[in-house]
């Protein structure tokens, strides 16, 4: 995952709602304005940076995990499952064999 301090959202120039369409329109955008072969003097930081957090967005999966994870840590359901209670094991397990069904 990116560093916690970079949005990746803020960074394509788009908002958390964006579809798949605007974050594609967006990061050809940055890659025409940054692009090495296009602009020699451009700052190559800006284009990691666009490029890093495209490969995120467009992604469904990675882009929801982001999601989940600029949420408030009060938001976000509890990860731990509660306890589950031991049995007692001083009763034996409940065998069941096969059920044979004869026709009256």
């Amino acid at each position: 995952m990116p560093p916690d301090d970079h949005d990746l959202y803020a960074v394509l120039g788009v908002t958390p709602d964006a579809s798949q369409d605007q974050i594609s329109h967006a990061y050809r955008r940055l890659l025409r304005a940054h692009h090495p072969d296009i602009h020699p003097d451009s700052d190559s930081a800006a284009l990691t940076a666009a490029v890093a957090a495209a490969a995120i967005l467009r992604d469904p999966t990675r882009r929801a995990a982001y999601d989940r994870s600029r949420r408030p840590a009060r938001d976000q359901q509890p990860s731990a499952r509660q306890p589950v209670p031991q049995r007692c094991r001083s009763v034996p397990d409940i065998r069941v064999g096969p059920v044979r069904w004869h026709p009256v």
